[in-house]
Order: structure tokens, then sequence, then C-alpha cells
């Protein structure tokens, strides 16, 4: 596997419209391709969601939390520098073949690393019964792309606040709120290091035999794939 090393301080789809341009160009890169990024406090919305309905805008705006939508569907989504957020892109077309087999290596890299991890029926990863890392993938012609949470240290009250989800969404999940389904590694596993300068490290050492870098043509090729996302709250 090929760990992309991408540049840092971009926003958060920015290495979403990385991810379009590696799976796009997967054979540029390799079979599998694994790249890790961290933002600034940000919220992303799915295609068919309504803004109002999903995010406190004034707490928001208030709290310089940039929002995004993004093209595909899917949920909401908050994340700033405590939350590692991992890209994979495979060549494997089958979906749930490349899903399943990232989210069991995941489980096994959590622990290695000492903490005793688990899936849920969610695809989430849970470390005592606590979801610290969500999933989702999608497919097209060329590759597989699987992305995902790793809660080190996020700020859990700007999660909670930021985000305002339905009622029933939570009743899917048996919670009151956010806050009581979620949890920090490092909460979770104080004595061990868990940041996200060292998840990535570890990553990075047990799952990739060698590291790239982009050109300045790739970079600026996923410039303009980035303008295509569209920025709500800035």
């Amino acid at each position: 596997m090929i760990y992309l090393l991408p540049p840092e301080n971009k926003t958060l789809v920015w290495y979403l419209a990385m991810e379009e341009y590696v799976a796009e160009h997967i054979h540029q890169f390799g079979d599998q391709v694994l790249f890790t990024w961290i933002v600034d406090p940000t919220v992303i919305i799915g295609k068919h969601q309504v803004l109002e309905n999903e995010v406190n805008l004034p707490y928001c705006r208030a709290n310089r939390i940039a929002v995004y939508q993004r093209k595909s569907g899917g949920g909401c989504v908050y994340s700033d520098r405590g939350n590692l957020m991992t890209s994979f892109i495979s060549t494997n077309t089958h979906a749930q073949e490349v899903f399943q087999a990232y989210l069991q290596q995941m489980v096994e890299v959590l622990s290695k690393m000492g903490c005793q991890a688990t899936r849920s029926q969610n695809n989430d990863i849970l470390v005592n019964q606590r979801k610290v890392s969500g999933n989702a993938s999608y497919t097209n012609k060329q590759a597989t792309v699987v992305h995902g949470t790793m809660l080190c240290n996020v700020n859990l009250q700007h999660m909670q606040m930021a985000i305002t989800p339905s009622q029933e969404k939570l009743d899917k999940h048996g919670v009151k709120s956010v806050r009581q389904r979620v949890e920090n590694l490092m909460s979770i596993h104080p004595e061990l290091e868990l940041s996200t300068t060292h998840v990535r490290q570890f990553l990075m050492d047990e799952l990739t035999e060698r590291h790239i870098e982009l050109t300045s043509e790739d970079i600026r090729l996923i410039d303009q794939i980035e303008s295509t996302y569209s920025l709500l709250v800035s």
C-alpha cells in the first residue's frame, strides 16, 4: 500500500477533492492508496440535506466553524484538528469487500495500539462501547473510496452544538444526544499515546510500504475540483 502525502492546512473539501482525483487516476499511484488529513473546525452536510435542519448556524458563525455541502449524499459530519480523517482508495471495485477489509484493518491497528476496538452494525468502530470512528464508501468505474474519522481529541462541545440531528436519528441509535454516543480515544485511554500525530504515524508504519508526494500539477487539478464544492458558512 502507498501512503500519499497530502499538503497541510487545506479545507475539508480540498481533501474530498483529492479523494476524487486519486480515485479517477488511481493507476498513476498504485493499487491501494492511503492518506490522512486534519482540518480546522468544519461541518459538512450531504447533498440532499437541508442546512437549517442539520446545522446550528448561529453557533457555527459565532465559533468560526466553516460549513460546506458535499456532492454526495449521507449525513452531517463535524471535524476539527483533534480528528484524524482517513482516505483509502483501491482499484478493487467490489465496494463491500474493500469496505469490510478496511474496517477490519482499522480495528486491528487500534488493538495494536492498546485499544480493544470492535465494529458496530452501523459500520462504526467502537472502543469501550463508544464510537470513535465513523466510515463510509463509494465506488466509481476505476476504484472504491473509503473514508473515515478517528476521534483522538475532538472538541465534543463543538460537535454537539454545531450539529442538530433529528430525534429520529438519535432514537435509531438508542441515544439521547451526539455527546452520549461518541468519545475521544485520548479520554478513553489517557495512558496511551493517541494524539492525531501518533495515530497517523502508526497507520503509516503498520499499513504502508512507501510514501509519495503529489506533484504541482496534481495539486493544481485538485484545486479545480475543490471549486465545485459549495461553501455555505465561512
